[in-house]
Order: structure tokens, then sequence, then C-alpha cells
């Protein structure tokens, strides 16, 4: 018999639809069950590529015994923690707070008041390593609730008001509204001092990427660190030479389970690989390295064949598990590895080495041996691979596949949207252009309806209401967007969205609350300020602002989400891993960034010329507009009283909306950029993987 999460929408809910645990969704009939009964909720937080919970899954809540223990002392819930955001924060930080450390399946024990006072992560079905078992776990609280419910509702209440603290960073009304470039360059220095110079990466494992701390040491390199530059691309080369770095089929794995990231745990997650494309891009700008470019169009090669829906918005993650073995699709035994290099030379199979997923048994991934054989992966003289990783790719394939999580995400489809934007500008790449509009127009026709924006959607139909981190996040991408296809369409969306999250989001003593204020009775109303492996909503509301502030010089908020900046300088430089997407925005915020404005006629055969060195400027915080005239008075006012000089192609370098003189010589735009500190990307002709 199907419980309550049969009529859910999201995958993760709807694997244990059939459970016998009378799980309930997350909802005002779950909650006035608790309250009517008086009954502790048991509380159930994971998502659908995570192995733990599919462990935890099969060795309790499929067992009868345990089974009849919830049903009969607790209201159970099951969240999706993709989908609700909010909660997953709110108990998150409950469950640190009590053990110390944090995970998922993330188990928690509330008052029917939905106030927390025991938790945990995954619970073995028998005692062992120290840990109880979760049925152990389970009778300690029913005791405890029975015997001692008001130390229970007590320890709960202290816990929450704690909470509600931590999550409502309050801001500093002293700062002032300018940033200080100290405060940046001593976050950078503690991020290079903490770094590992011998595995790359910081601290133990296991390793997560870092692709915004990686962004930021580049933004540095850029402005003369050489230190920083170092970093980012020798983590850069640790991470993409095999094992959490897929070399068969691109793409990378969530984290790595050791410090030397050989041995991934498996799940593929859509927020990674949109982020780590993007900043492997933006490597092979700055260093002229092709392998780095080789990286991105390969991760983003992964979204477009594994995790694309055909209406154009992109799916969430792949799994862990295949035939309920962790990492089998990936792996490959010694067999079927002889089975791949047996038709080839021998030399093909040089650069590489096989690490064991457990140990040199087998099955086994696939890495190059050494920096040296990695740094010629992407040269077109180096030894030709392919036949290899495509023998094994053949092979791979007639497996079977990992479960894919296919709900849309706005945010992750957002970081996703901007790196194919980016990649679609710098790589001169069609597909990726058209993967853009695509995706841009999805989720506009299918998640939004002004002015509403949704979280999710899967299978026709949109669910959550949105929270600031997806209105935030897809006004940056569209901001994106439109500095590489000028359709105005874009930028008045961005606009849009940027607008209603100062209305909607805004709170009375400054930044911006995660969800509306109204929108569900929390025990905790969160204003989130630090960047996890996606950024804060209050970093993104920052960006968005100060885009649209570089697009139209009457935009509000300005000065305000500059405060909001200032207000955190001393976390930011005490703690930089936790703030990277801030500091991402430090030449928004440190100077008057460039406005790069191309006007150009259709007819002009310059045009194409001039367009395509402006399309490869690289200076991180400029914008970039390049439109046919006549402008549409739709486009941003930045275009305003810009025109093509005699018919011919014109570029105008501003900073605060004051431009230089107009330049119609391709020379002199050429030389103009040199003044600016940009990069210019080497020339594509539509880039091809490899």
């Amino acid at each position: 018999m199907p419980n309550r999460l049969k009529d859910s929408n999201s995958p993760y809910l709807l694997q244990h639809a059939h459970n016998p645990v009378d799980w309930q969704p997350w909802d005002e009939q779950a909650l006035r069950l608790a309250r009517e009964q008086n009954k502790p909720i048991f509380l159930s937080i994971g998502y659908a590529a995570c192995h733990w919970c599919h462990v935890m899954e099969s060795e309790s809540f499929t067992d009868p015994e345990i089974a009849n223990l919830l049903n009969t002392h607790f209201i159970s819930i099951k969240v999706d923690r993709e989908e609700r955001p909010d909660l997953d924060t709110i108990y998150m930080n409950a469950v640190i707070s009590m053990t110390g450390q944090g995970g998922w399946p993330m188990s928690v024990f509330l008052t029917p008041e939905q106030k927390p006072f025991f938790g945990g992560t995954y619970f073995p079905p028998h005692p062992r390593n120290g840990m109880p078992s979760f049925k152990q776990v389970l009778l300690s609280i029913v005791r405890f609730w029975q015997q001692e419910p008001e130390e229970a509702r007590r320890l709960a209440g202290s816990l929450t008001e704690q909470i509600a603290n931590a999550l409502d960073f309050q801001i500093d009304s002293s700062a002032s509204g300018a940033a200080d470039e100290q405060a940046i360059s001593q976050a950078a220095q503690k991020l290079i001092e903490t770094y590992n110079w011998n595995d790359g990466g910081w601290g133990s494992a296991p390793r997560f990427p870092a692709p915004m701390s990686i962004e930021f040491l580049l933004q540095q390199g850029m402005r003369g660190n050489a230190d920083a530059m170092r970093l980012c691309l020798h983590l850069l080369d640790h991470m993409r030479q095999g094992g959490m770095y897929d070399l068969v089929s691109g793409g990378f794995h969530r984290y790595s389970t050791d410090r030397y990231w050989h041995v991934p745990h498996f799940e593929k997650m859509l927020y990674d690989n949109a982020q780590l494309a993007r900043v492997y891009l933006h490597a092979w700008i700055v260093s002229g390295n092709p392998a780095y470019r080789q990286v991105a169009q390969q991760t983003l090669d992964f979204i477009l064949r594994d995790l694309s829906h055909p209406a154009g918005g992109f799916f969430s993650s792949l799994d862990a598990d295949s035939e309920g073995v962790e990492g089998d699709y990936y792996t490959f035994t010694a067999e079927e590895i002889q089975s791949a290099r047996s038709t080839l030379p021998a030399r093909v199979f040089e650069p590489f080495a096989l690490t064991g997923k457990f140990d040199k048994a087998g099955p086994f991934l696939l890495r190059y041996k050494d920096q040296s054989d990695l740094q010629t992966a992407g040269d077109p003289a180096a030894l030709d691979v392919s036949p290899l990783l495509e023998s094994l790719r053949k092979i791979r394939e007639s497996k079977k596949r990992p479960r894919v999580d296919d709900k849309i995400i706005v945010l992750w489809n957002a970081l996703a949207l901007r790196a194919f934007s980016e990649a679609a500008r710098y790589l001169n790449e069609p597909r990726y252009r058209k993967a853009a509009q695509k995706n841009a127009a999805f989720l506009l026709e299918n998640l939004y309806s002004s002015p509403q924006l949704y979280r999710s959607w899967r299978n026709g139909a949109a669910a959550q209401p949105a929270f600031l981190e997806d209105y935030t996040g897809l006004a940056v991408a569209l901001f994106s967007l439109y500095q590489v296809d000028a359709n105005p369409r874009w930028y008045q969306a961005a606009i849009d969205l940027t607008r209603l999250c100062l209305d909607r989001f805004s709170a009375p003593n400054g930044g911006f609350y995660e969800s509306p204020p109204a929108q569900e009775n929390l025990i905790a109303q969160m204003k989130n300020v630090q960047d996890n492996v996606t950024p804060s909503g209050n970093a993104l509301a920052a960006h968005a602002v100060l885009l649209a502030a570089q697009m139209d010089a009457q935009f509000p908020y300005r000065a305000e989400v500059m405060k909001l900046f200032t207000s955190q300088q001393s976390l930011i430089s005490r703690y930089p891993s936790s703030f990277a997407y801030w500091l991402t925005l430090s030449p928004l915020v440190l100077s008057q960034p460039m406005q790069l404005i191309i006007v150009y006629t259709q007819s002009s055969q310059q045009s194409k010329t001039f367009l395509d060195l402006a399309r490869r400027v690289f200076l991180p915080g400029s914008v970039f507009i390049a439109a046919p005239e006549p402008i549409d008075t739709a486009h941003a006012p930045l275009l305003n009283n810009r025109s093509a000089q005699n018919g011919q192609p014109t570029a105008y370098l501003c900073q605060n909306f004051v431009c230089q003189l107009p330049l119609i010589s391709l020379s002199q735009f050429a030389q103009a950029l040199q003044q600016t500190g940009a990069v210019i990307a080497p020339a594509e002709t539509s880039a091809k993987s490899g």
C-alpha cells in the first residue's frame, strides 16, 4: 500500500512511496497531525543521488519492525533537500549544533511544533563502530518523549533560539559603503597559506572541488598575485588528472574520498559541473593551456548528453549507484580494461594508471599517472589516447546506467546557463549558444509566470515557490546570456527578477531573507550570507543588483548591497572559503568596472571583425553589450544615445556610464583594450571538444 509520497513530483520522495513507513510530505496536513496526536516528528532529509540515503532506505525503511515503530510513535516526514533548501539549512544547523557534523541522509527528531531536540545522519541497522542502531535510537527517543516531554521541549526551544540567531545575519549599521582592498588581499593570502601544495586542495579527505575559491584566486592572479595564479593551475591540474574527473565520459563526480582526487563519491551533480566548466574555461583564457578548454568542453558536453531535457532544461544529477552498487557504472574490471587495450598499441596506455575503487583488486578507475603526462593531455601534438577512451566508453555504455534525478531546479539550471553562455561567447561555439538560449526560454516559459517563479519542474508540472537563490541566480544568468545574445527579452527578464527580489525578500535591517517572510511558518527566518557548494542567495542578490546597476544608472539599491558586502569584510578575510562567491564580486566593488559597448550595422563588412575581438575580452566584473542598429528601446539604458559612427561598427569603453571617445578603428580599439587589464581569449572558430 503506497504512502502519501506517491503523489509527489520528486524522484527522491517517489523512491520511498512504497516503503512500509507511513511517510508524509512536509505540508500542513502532516504538521497538523503531529500537533493533534502530540507525536514527535521524525524528519528524514536526503536527495535522489545520495548513496547513503539509498543504504538507509534498504536497511531500515523497508524493515517491517522499524516501520511499525515509526508508524506507532512518530509522524514520519520525508523531504527532498533539493526542493526545500530552507528546511535543509535550518535542520542541518540543528544537527551540526548537536553532533558537530552533518550530512545526508539527515535524521532529525522534532517536537510537534517543528522544533528539533535530537538528530544525526545515517544510522545503521545494527550497532557498529560506536554507532547505535536506528532501532536503538528510536526506542530511546520514544522513552524520552513519553517520560520527559517537557525536557524535550525545553531542549528544542533552546536549540531553536540558537538556530534563529545563527541564521539571521546582522548588518553592521556602522559599515561604510567602500570595499576594503586589504581585506580582499588577506582572504587570498589565507587561502594560499592553508593550501596543500602536495596533493592540491584544502583540508583533509574527503576533498571537495572549490570552484568559487578557484575563481576568486584566478581573479587575484590576473591582478598580479603570482602565488594565487600558481595555486589555481596546480589545483585544476590535480582535479583533472582522473578519478574525481571522469576521463572516459567527461564531467566531475561530487567529491574525492581520498586526498589525492583519485577515488570519488560517484554521483554527478549539475551544480558542480556547471561551476567547474566555467572555471576551467576561464583558466584556459588566462593561461592559454588548451587542456583546460578541453575539460570545460567535455564537461559541458556531458551535461548536454546526460543531463538534458529535450525541451531545454537540465536535470539535477546522476546517481552514484547502478545495479545496487556504488560506482559500478564508472569503474572497470581487469578483464574490461584488458579488452579495451587488447587491439591498441601498448604506448596508448603508457600515460595512464589504474586506481582500485576499494583495493588493488579493483574494480578500477582510469587516471593519468602524473603531472608530466597530464600537461600534454590537451596538446594536439601529444599521444592520441582517444581510441582507448572510446573503447572504454563503449564498454561502459553496455552497462545499466545510473538513475537520473530528472527534476529541473532553477538555481542549478541558472549556473549551467551562465556556463553555456560564457562558453558560447569565448569559444565561439554555436551549440553552446543554442543550449543557453533554449535553457533560458524553458525556464522563463515553464517556471516563471510573473510575479511568481517556481523552484523546480518535472513531468510538465512546476512545484514549490522559488527561493531567493532561484530569483537572483536566474537574474545573474540572464544578464550573462544577454551579453552573448543581445536579445532584450533576457535583459528585461533579468531586471524583473531582480526587482522582485528587492520587493519580496528584502529584510528590514538589511540583506535578504531566503524565502518571503509570509511564505510559510518556519521555526527560523533565514538570512544566510555564507556560501556553500552553491552561492548564497544573498551573494547572488548582491551580484544581480550590481549587474543591473552596471546596465542602468538609475537602478536602485546599489548602495545597500555595497553596505551588505562591506559589513562582512572581517568575516570574509578570516573565512574566505565560506564567502568565496562574495569574493568573486570584488572586481565589481573595488573599482568602477569597464562597460564595453559595440553598436554596429548588419550590412557593415567590418562588424564581424569588431565583434570577434569584443566577444573575446575577458575582464571579471565588466559588462559587454553588442547590438545592431536600430537600438530597440527594450535594451539596457547603457545603450542609450550610442550609435554606429558613419555606419561603421563603433566601440565605446566606459566606466560609471562615462565613455571615452567612440572608436571605429580596429587597431585603436585593440590598443584601448590593452590599457584595461583585460585578457583576450585565444581566437576560436567553433571549437571542438576533442
